[in-house]
């Protein structure tokens, strides 16, 4: 029975839509600020009150951007945790955003795509990643039940470093403070802005404290296009290392909420060649096709997606005591 609540939970909006009939795309979007909220089930009730006429779900696939634990949740961006049961939702499931992104890659075509460099994606094994509030990864593997979502934390994994001044950067981060540079510390939304202080220091020269937004805005300040050049060759580089780890020969594709913003600038950087520098394998990553996101709320599309899979099929979903 319809309709079905899906949600996508990052660590800055907090994004809802209704699916009315199984197999179609989700309606009723509606973005709210996570900050404005301090639970989940406060926003999903202003969201069903204020955005959805006061409906009550039948069933809920809610991805959110964080580790989750069975039924129980903790955003890693956001001061959110708990337990989809307590949505009071007949049928709910709990996936990774990025489960859930990469759940919609088949489903993604035309207009929702940017391809980057190489051949037309393939069917084998799909990879997804992107920078937002932090940085996500997933996994897609084809089976004979269909597609297979891998969730997984690869944003917290080491920065990729190609040449001496990435290797400088990092040390500059160490001397700032972090012990361990992940990958999130600077291929993310706030990424942008430790990079830009970090290049400052290496660079020798002094910089004005700047937002993302403003970094990423200022294409004529000769320090903000350096750090948006190092970070696409950075984010080229994880890519490819995220492809060589899942086999993903089915294609890597970017997502999140910072790439939309910066498309010509990702193309005509160093992402692709950097993506396909790989040490020894010199012709398997230049095979992989690489693709940008540009649909505007995928998650959700993945989300609909899942519950049409497992709903329609009678797989078991958590239910609440």
């Amino acid at each position: 029975m319809t309709p079905w609540l899906v949600a996508d939970i990052g660590g800055t909006n907090a994004r809802f839509g209704l699916v009315r009939v199984p197999g179609e795309g989700p309606v009723d979007i509606a973005v709210l600020a996570g900050a404005d909220y301090a639970s989940l089930p406060e926003a999903v009730a202003a969201y069903l009150a204020d955005h959805a006429g006061g409906v009550r779900p039948e069933a809920a696939c809610v991805a959110v951007a964080g580790p989750i634990d069975g039924d129980t949740y903790q955003l890693t961006n956001l001061p959110w945790r708990g337990s989809i049961r307590d949505l009071g939702i007949p049928r709910a499931v709990l996936l990774n955003d990025f489960e859930a992104l990469a759940v919609s890659l088949p489903h993604l075509d035309g207009d929702d795509l940017v391809t980057l460099g190489g051949p037309p994606p393939g069917h084998g094994v799909k990879a997804v990643l992107g920078p937002g509030t932090g940085l996500g990864v997933a996994g897609l593997v084809p089976s004979e039940q269909g597609w297979i979502p891998i969730p997984g934390e690869g944003g917290h994994a080491t920065v990729p470093v190609f040449d001496e001044r990435d290797l400088e950067i990092v040390r500059v981060l160490r001397q700032q403070g972090l012990r361990h540079v992940e990958a999130e510390h600077v291929l993310s939304g706030p990424g942008i802005a430790r990079l830009h202080r970090a290049l400052a220091v290496v660079n020798g020269v002094s910089a004005p404290v700047l937002s993302s937004a403003d970094i990423v805005a200022r294409v004529d300040d000769s320090l903000c296009a350096e750090t948006v050049e190092v970070f696409c060759g950075m984010l080229g580089g994880f890519a490819g290392n995220v492809a060589l780890t899942l086999g993903a020969r089915g294609g890597v594709y970017l997502g999140g909420g910072v790439l939309p913003r910066i498309v010509d600038r990702v193309r005509a950087g160093s992402f692709r060649a950097r993506f396909e520098t790989g040490p020894n394998l010199s012709g398997y990553l230049p095979a992989i096709a690489t693709s940008l996101i540009v649909a505007p709320q995928p998650a959700l599309v993945g989300a609909a997606a899942w519950l049409t899979q497992h709903l329609t099929s009678r797989s078991v979903v958590h239910e609440p005591a």
